[in-house]
């Protein structure tokens, strides 16, 4: 089980079939599910009826407390996960690890990051800093996420950036201070964007801005290689780094997709050659990059041919991905990540008491402590 876009399936279909050639009679089928799917369905469930799961980092802690996947460190050579870990992009590897075990391989990497229409807008007049990009909003050529992830996903980055982690401490998820300054930056955004964008994921504002030419610029999505190549989209994207807060580059919050082999599984040695052929760098940089997808080995964001194919989008987005911000990934944080973006969303729509935002966002945080 997948999820249904060409980053997350075409390439899955690829290494599958190229597997099958190379071992007769070991055929694997995949399945795929929405986006948004993708990140909130649980866990379990899928390993019930599925050998192979391309799963979000924040599943470990729930599926190292329920045994719900074979732990890789155990079934794999050490050499190879050495290899993964030297190559990780950013913490993509280490993102997969919980409780002193490997969970899944870093098959994909992403973070927010910045992109434009190159040929709508130069490169020299790209915003450099936070208030830069609110003045460009104003005009109506900005265009981001809005739906509750995403927004909770921003919210993390502008705490992270503005100097604290969120969810370090037992019963605090920030500080007032710094959540009221989060809250109230990102509402000032909100309110200068085109309302279009509450309803949109990183897809839909990578398709809006592909499809018209009506928006330049989105200052923080996750990161999809595919709109950077020809013959994907109808005008091609370019991907950078991020703006400056108080003169410190965006710290955003890590995304990218792991390959898990589900403990139900009865075929294991099969699905282990398969998940180690699709993390391979040489399948990595070639394969599954030629297939739609984007790698989470290291070799393949700086590799000279896999740049050139997609105007250097792994290059220019590599330093954002190596300061991202880790996601907590205790067994009960899905329920807080379903239900913290909303509150969050609900300031940035209508305004409001920050303060009973960051109540909110605490109650909701120490009731997931105890799932």
């Amino acid at each position: 089980m997948t999820w249904n876009h060409s980053r997350g399936y075409t390439p899955m279909v690829a290494t599958a079939q190229r597997f099958l050639e190379l071992n007769s009679g070991v055929e694997v089928i995949w399945e795929k599910r929405s986006l948004q799917e993708f990140a909130d369905q649980p866990i379990d469930q899928l390993a019930e009826r599925y050998d192979l799961l391309v799963i979000d980092h924040p599943w470990a802690g729930f599926a190292s407390a329920a045994g719900l996947l074979l732990p890789l460190d155990e079934q794999l050579p050490a050499s190879f996960l050495a290899d993964q870990a030297a190559n990780s992009v950013g913490p993509s590897h280490q993102s997969y690890c919980f409780d002193g075990h490997q969970w899944a391989l870093a098959i994909d990497a992403a973070t927010p990051v910045a992109s434009f229409r190159p040929d709508l807008i130069p490169a020299g007049n790209l915003p450099r800093k936070w208030d830069d990009v609110r003045q460009l909003a104003l005009s109506g050529d900005v265009l981001m996420p809005g739906i509750q992830t995403d927004t909770l996903m921003n919210f993390y980055m502008v705490c992270s950036t503005l100097g604290q982690d969120v969810c370090q401490v037992e019963d605090c998820v920030v500080s007032a201070e710094v959540g009221t300054q989060a809250l109230g930056m990102l509402r000032e955004l909100a309110l200068a964007l085109d309302p279009i964008f509450w309803d949109l994921n990183p897809v839909q504002v990578y398709e809006a801005m592909t499809l018209t030419d009506r928006y330049t610029y989105c200052p923080f999505a996750y990161g999809y290689s595919n709109y950077s190549r020809i013959g994907y989209a109808r005008r091609l994207l370019e991907f950078g780094d991020m703006v400056e807060i108080d003169g410190r580059r965006c710290l955003t919050t890590l995304g990218g997709a792991g390959l898990a082999i589900s403990s139900r599984c009865a075929e294991r040695q099969a699905a282990l050659e398969y998940a180690a052929f699709v993390a391979d760098p040489v399948c990595q940089r070639t394969l599954y990059f030629d297939s739609g997808g984007q790698p989470g080995h290291r070799s393949a964001w700086t590799d000279d041919r896999v740049n050139a194919a997609c105007r250097d989008h792994f290059r220019n987005t590599l330093p954002a991905l190596d300061r991202a911000f880790l996601r907590p990934r205790y067994p009960g944080y899905i329920y807080f990540q379903d239900r913290a973006g909303a509150p969050i969303r609900d300031y940035m729509r209508s305004g409001g008491d920050e303060r009973a935002v960051l109540s909110h966002l605490n109650a909701l945080y120490r009731e997931s402590q105890k799932l």
